[in-house]
């Protein structure tokens, strides 16, 4: 695609029309980053109905770590095309369901007998998790976090964490869940360690939910929506060591961070754990609609025959596409290339907190990388405002993000892997202009107080 020029106009009158049309036949529930239409993309760009392009930071929301139109899943999703649509996989099976099933039983962490379920969506997966632990433990309580991000179905929402927008209004929630804090060492309490962490869990047995009544612990092994925050190394695995010793099965939610996003196949191999379960989605369907439940091949047959999968689960145009998805990563050395972009967001952005102290942390695994924006670096307190103005200013100047955390001031990068250096460093500059402005006019304004 060309180099990128933004017109003055953003956005543009074709976007503005269409919003127009949105808000008379949509609802105003599903919300969106921008007032931008999208036409076409490519690779880490995208085309806006009014010719503007933008480099491309979100991806999909994580969706798209091979790139914008892989040619290889072009080219699978159109061979596939030619065969069948939907079949259902309940009623006559097809061989593509069963490979990309092999594929993830293969590069899950865990040398043990695995098998892999296929459904829609995160919350469908997440969903199908707690029942197959259920099933298997005959136990009913589920521990997740503070600061999580499972879903927005009954029991993913019970999950998650954050209240507004994704929860106030639609209780009552599901039963027998429980929360405990996360180890997030920038606002809770800092400088405590990974197994006073840890041992939050254990105290929660004896103040909230006996251990002998739980069956699982879901945890994003670097919080999404909450964040992007990456905990102490060792905790993960010490929360692991609770749950073994009390029969508690561990469940990694990978939706976002999964699928080469932090420079491994999955985040928890960074942390050195064998998750029971694993949950993966957006990146792995290819840009089409597909999640999955990974796990010891022993729990994911507790359930009984019929009793798990749905009329699209594993959709055959979904697994054409996974398969061509996975290839790609691997085969376009992308786990790498998610340490570079890493590598290369952590040297600008340490820059940036330097000499702004608007940023309060710099942050991530890999590509999945993020700062945490605060109005004063001492008391943290979040700069929520101006995280929105900064998200305003880049799509006004040619590059699309999105934002996350419990306290929304944190400005998250999912830009595709496939992206060029000079691509991404345009788009450092982007964010980094933002970055500017925002705090020079915040600098100002205290100066004239």
């Amino acid at each position: 695609m060309p180099t990128i020029q933004i017109r003055t106009e953003i956005p543009g009158p074709k976007s503005r029309a269409l919003m127009a049309r949105r808000e008379a036949a949509v609802p105003r529930g599903p919300a969106h980053a921008t007032p931008i239409f999208a036409a076409r993309a490519e690779g880490a760009v995208i085309e806006d109905v009014d010719g503007n392009r933008y480099i491309d930071f979100a991806g999909g929301i994580g969706c798209l770590n091979f790139g914008h139109r892989a040619p290889r899943v072009l080219s699978a999703v159109r061979d596939q095309l030619d065969k069948f649509l939907h079949v259902c996989f309940s009623v006559t099976p097809y061989e593509s369901y069963i490979a990309v099933a092999e594929k993830l039983n293969a590069l899950t962490p865990g040398r043990f007998a695995k098998k892999t379920l296929l459904v829609n969506s995160g919350a469908e997966a997440v969903e199908n998790a707690i029942k197959i632990a259920r099933a298997f433990t005959k136990r009913s309580a589920v521990i997740c976090f503070e600061d999580a991000f499972h879903g927005r179905t009954l029991l993913a929402m019970s999950l998650t964490s954050k209240t507004h927008p994704y929860k106030a209004g639609f209780e009552p929630f599901a039963s027998d869940v429980y929360r405990i804090p996360f180890a997030y060492p920038y606002r809770n309490a800092p400088g405590t360690s990974a197994e006073e962490f840890a041992h939050l869990l254990e105290d929660a047995f004896k103040r909230v939910v006996a251990a002998e009544s739980v069956a699982a612990v879901i945890v994003e092994p670097v919080l999404g929506e909450g964040g992007f925050i990456v905990p102490p190394k060792d905790y993960y695995r010490l929360l692991q060591e609770i749950c073994r010793k009390h029969g508690i099965l561990f469940i990694a939610d990978e939706v976002q961070s999964g699928i080469g996003r932090t420079g491994k196949w999955f985040a928890s191999e960074h942390f050195g754990i064998e998750p029971d379960l694993i949950t993966s989605a957006k990146s792995l369907g290819g840009g089409f609609p597909l999640a999955a439940v990974t796990g010891r091949a022993e729990i994911m047959d507790a359930s009984g025959i019929g009793s798990l999968g749905g009329t699209f689960g594993g959709n055959p145009v979904s697994c054409a596409a996974a398969l061509a998805a996975l290839e790609t990563i691997e085969k376009d050395g992308l786990l790498a290339r998610s340490i570079a972009i890493g590598k290369r967001f952590e040297e600008r952005a340490r820059a940036w907190q330097r000499k702004w102290p608007l940023i309060g942390e710099v942050r991530g695994l890999g590509g999945m990388c993020a700062v945490e924006l605060v109005r004063d670096t001492q008391t943290r307190e979040p700069a929520d405002t101006e995280t929105k103005e900064i998200a305003r200013f880049c799509y006004e100047h040619g590059l699309i993000t999105i934002t996350a955390g419990t306290l929304n001031n944190v400005m998250r990068i999912l830009v595709p892997l496939v992206v060029t250096d000079e691509q991404f460093d345009e788009g450092l500059g982007v964010l980094e202009a933002a970055i500017a402005a925002v705090a020079e006019r915040k600098h100002a304004a205290m100066s004239h107080a």
